[in-house]
């Protein structure tokens, strides 16, 4: 298939449709606000429904009923917005109903910055609502990855019957690159009785209730069967791009946008003889845990934590596999302010040579 030059956040919302997403509810923030601005006009060509709802309560709540019908829905936001949404996510979860909820990330906490940044990895992966639950949590790094893993979402979310988050940056929902869109695709229906509320009229099935109130042994026995769907997620879904590992003496540790000023500096200092190799989490929820265990720790000298964010958010699930056989250093930046090339180069060869933690 012709690749095309698209925007990234406009690449997520024609995949989407392309995976047979027919239902968008959300509100404007920046730097997200070409994904609904996209799906307003190109959801009712394919026969579905855009809303913009009254706020990002409303608009979550309104994807909760859709996926309830059986629909593939999706809604998107920002920083607080998803703060907003966070209940919704959260009884999406309890319900165990399927959605994916994208983050265009920016600077906060707070208002904070319209500008990119990386401040919410903790919340995607520990705190994303009340109630202990997990998202799997994807991070792309290019807009091709982006629109592939947005196409396959529903799959997983369908799949275990739980909502699923792409966590991406505003420079990636704002830079153009060329992407080859897969084909349109009419999901498979029959599945979606397992839960949805829709009834065809030749149907012998009684009538369905959907739920996040359960009494107390039964909610321990969902939650039980939650923790086993988390432990598949470990063993079977983690993806990981293992970069120059095989002779590095210093393993950088960085995602999405960061990832790639990060190769650049890697390459480049390749080139003048240092031996540095790159673990790339692209899901950080299930974590790469098992890339850090294969690291040769008689060989390796340093961990670092590449991140657009301050303090380092992905500092503790590292330091967890790192398990103290090699220090961790970090380079940072926050608040919107981006990375370039020559920082990174300068910071990891000052880390290379000796220099302060």
């Amino acid at each position: 298939m012709a690749k095309v030059l698209m925007k990234g956040n406009e690449a997520i919302a024609e995949a989407a449709v392309r995976a047979g997403c027919r239902f968008f509810a959300g509100y404007p923030i920046t730097p997200q606000n070409e994904i609904p601005e996209y799906l307003s006009w190109r959801l009712p060509e394919v026969g579905g429904t855009f809303v913009q709802g009254e706020s990002e309560v409303a608009s979550v709540n309104m994807v909760y009923g859709a996926a309830a019908s059986g629909c593939r829905a999706m809604t998107s936001s920002s920083g607080p917005g998803i703060s907003l949404k966070a209940e919704g996510i959260s009884y999406l979860a309890g319900t165990q109903l399927p959605a994916v909820i994208c983050n265009i990330s920016r600077g906060g906490p707070g208002l904070g910055s319209i500008q990119p940044a990386q401040q919410d990895y903790l919340q995607a992966t520990k705190a994303l609502g009340h109630g202990g639950f997990k998202l799997m949590v994807f991070t792309p790094a290019t807009l091709q990855e982006a629109v592939d893993i947005t196409y396959k979402a529903w799959d997983y979310a369908e799949r275990d019957r739980n909502p699923v988050m792409i966590l991406m940056d505003g420079c990636l929902g704002s830079i153009m690159e060329q992407v080859e869109l897969p084909e349109m695709k009419e999901p498979d229906r029959t599945h979606t009785d397992k839960w949805s509320l829709n009834r065809p009229a030749d149907s012998t099935r009684g009538d369905r209730v959907l739920t996040p109130y359960f009494p107390e042994a039964l909610l321990e026995l969902q939650n039980t069967s939650r923790a086993r769907m988390y432990e598949r997620w470990a063993k079977n879904d983690v993806q990981v791009e293992e970069f120059m590992l095989d002779d590095a003496e210093y393993v950088v540790v960085a995602y999405g946008i960061a990832s790639r000023s990060a190769k650049e500096a890697i390459l480049n200092l390749r080139k003048e003889g240092y031996k540095l190799g790159m673990i790339r989490p692209i899901t950080v929820n299930p974590f790469p845990k098992a890339s850090f265990e294969k690291l040769d720790y008689s060989r390796v000298k340093g961990i670092i934590d590449i991140e657009l964010a301050i303090p380092a958010q992905m500092h503790d699930d590292i330091e967890l596999q790192v398990k103290g056989r090699a220090p961790i250093y970090e380079y940072c930046r926050s608040g919107g302010v981006l990375f370039d090339d020559d920082g990174i180069y300068a910071a990891v060869k000052k880390i290379c040579d000796g220099g302060a933690k």
